[in-house]
């Protein structure tokens, strides 16, 4: 059984900063990719960032410069730090591991977190 967690969602004001943590637990043998979605209504779920393999990143080109992915191998988890938000970045964000378990690679989604920006 696995399980993603995550928190740092909330409301803050244009120009303000979160920082989304994602934690994989359970039956993990390997993470290849993890990675933060964010999706509105009526709208598809977007790529926001990945890395892989702890290494190598990428970012959708709105928000590069402003947010950072990092993840810590260790922990097996992955954080989304995002600075200079704007009332566009309001979204229900998601983790997202592609991760081994009972020796499958399989894609985990979290649970989601809404992220707010507004005044």
């Amino acid at each position: 059984q696995v399980q993603l967690v995550e928190s740092g969602g909330g409301l803050v004001q244009p120009g303000g900063s979160l920082r989304l943590s994602c934690a994989a637990s359970g039956s993990i043998l390997g993470i290849n990719v993890m990675g933060w979605y964010r999706q509105v209504p009526g709208k598809q779920r977007e790529l926001v960032a990945s890395i892989t393999n702890g290494i190598s990143t990428k970012y959708t080109d709105s928000m590069k410069g402003r947010f950072t992915i990092s993840r810590d191998v260790a922990k097996n988890t992955v954080d989304l730090q995002m600075n200079s938000l704007k009332p566009e970045d309001t979204a229900v964000y998601y983790c997202n591991v592609k991760l081994m378990s009972d020796n499958i690679w399989t894609n985990y989604w979290g649970q989601g977190t809404q992220v707010t920006v507004s005044s």
